[in-house]
Parts: structure tokens; sequence; C-alpha cells
């Protein structure tokens, strides 16, 4: 199961609102080169363009079809395919941004310090990273994983490791000479447990749903929907609450 920008964009409004967030913690002056990494259809890439009116723009993704929708929506910025694990700056950027992509990577360790020192000097490297691995949409999809005939193929599946505030700290303090991190938990009202999977689809769920073929997605999809439906009850007016964990980090260099 590949990237899907269409699938991506059906939460685009709520997806979009962290961004906004992060971005809001950035000055706005002296930024000439920025770049998205893992700017996915382009919608991070649309606010860090509005953040930074003035600036080059270079939007880096490792989905054609991500890219694809990212250049449809924003013709004038330079769009490029390539591994954000390592990608290089060939020009010094006074803004890295990273919105929902870091944590597919691992080794953050390594790869923050590494991001921060690609900067030019003062510049910013502003970070936001779902931070939800224990909650129940992704509790239920490894249970259901584990307990079903596509145990075999998909039960050991396992997201990167996610890390604390303190982690993070630890692994920038030394770098950075300003540090600004945070926890915010969203709760964006889906119509129902049918749209919680659906928004989960698109991310959380691929590396379960990849291996399988259609019809043993299709179990998993109604096995999991209804252990969604029993997590996430409905409010009074038929609607679910979706409560979801993201961290902020914002680092000068």
């Amino acid at each position: 199961m590949s990237w899907s920008a269409t699938q991506y964009s059906l939460f685009e409004r709520q997806r979009t609102r962290p961004v906004q967030d992060l971005l809001a913690a950035v000055p706005r002056e002296g930024i000439e080169q920025a770049v998205d990494l893992g700017c996915g259809p382009g919608n991070s890439t649309a606010v860090l363009q509005a953040h930074a009116p003035e600036a080059r723009i270079v939007a880096i993704d490792s989905s054609e079809d991500m890219l694809r929708a990212a250049r449809e929506r924003l013709p004038q910025v330079s769009v490029q395919l390539a591994d954000i694990q390592h990608w290089q700056a060939d020009i010094a950027p006074q803004l890295i941004l990273a919105n929902a992509s870091l944590q597919w990577l691992d080794d953050h360790a390594q790869l923050y310090p590494r991001l921060l020192a690609q900067l030019a000097s003062g510049g910013w490297l502003a970070i936001q990273t779902p931070d939800n691995l224990q909650e129940p949409a992704h509790r239920l999809a490894r249970e259901v994983a584990a307990d079903g005939p596509w145990a075999a193929r998909i039960g050991h599946v396992q997201h990167p490791e996610r890390h604390t505030a303190q982690a993070y700290y630890d692994i920038l303090g030394a770098h950075a000479s300003e540090l600004d991190i945070w926890r915010t938990t969203y709760f964006h009202v889906l119509d129902d447990a049918r749209a919680v999977v659906e928004w989960f689809k698109s991310t959380a769920l691929r590396p379960f749903l990849q291996p399988l073929d259609a019809e043993q997605q299709a179990a998993f999809l109604q096995r999991y929907q209804a252990a969604i439906a029993d997590a996430y009850p409905q409010q009074a007016d038929g609607r679910v609450l979706l409560p979801f964990p993201r961290l902020f980090l914002v680092a000068r260099r």
C-alpha cells in the first residue's frame, strides 16, 4: 500500500493545524532559504510559504504521488524526490521544517544534530512528530495484527520508537543556542469510527496493510474498525473524538 496523497488529504485541515502552530514559534525575519523535509501533498509547504513569502523553498519527499500533488498545488516551489534520512543541504538554509515526517526514521540522536548542523548560523530547525504510539488507534492495530490469520506476516510490525521531550533535550541541548519543546493533544471531531480508520489508513496502518492482499486488507480493516468503535465511543451527536498527541521542537543553531 503506497503513499496516497488523496487518502492523506481527506483530513487536510486537521493535519495542517499542527504545522501552523509549529511555525508560529519561528521568527519570520531573515529566512532566505527554507526546506520542507517530508512535504507530503504540499499542505505543510503552503504554510511554510505563507510564513516566509520571500524565501526560496525546497520541498522534499520520497513519494512520487505526494510530490505530484505538491507540484500541482505549488508550481513555484522546487519539489525534489529524495530520502530525507540522508538528505544534505546544497545551500545552508535559515529554516528546516519537518512536519510529521521524522517519526518514520530511526536514530534521532544522530539525525537531529546533523540537521541542526546544516543550518546557516542562527537558523531554525522546526519539527513536529506524532506522539501517539500508546493511543488506542496504534495499540489496537498491533493487537489485530498479532491475532489473526495474517499474524505471521504482520504480527511483528512495529513503528520506530518515539522519544520524550527530555530525550530530545539531551540530544539537542548541547548543540542549540535556543531550544523550545512542547506537547499538545488535539481532539479531532470525526464523523464515526470509520472516519478514524480512514484517518490512519494513510499513515499508521500502512506498514500493516502493505504486506496483505486486497481480501486480507478488507478483513483486517473490518476487525480493526470494530475495535476502534469500542475504543472511541460516539458522542451525543453520533460523532467521535480522536485524541491525537503531538510533540513539537524548535531549535536554533
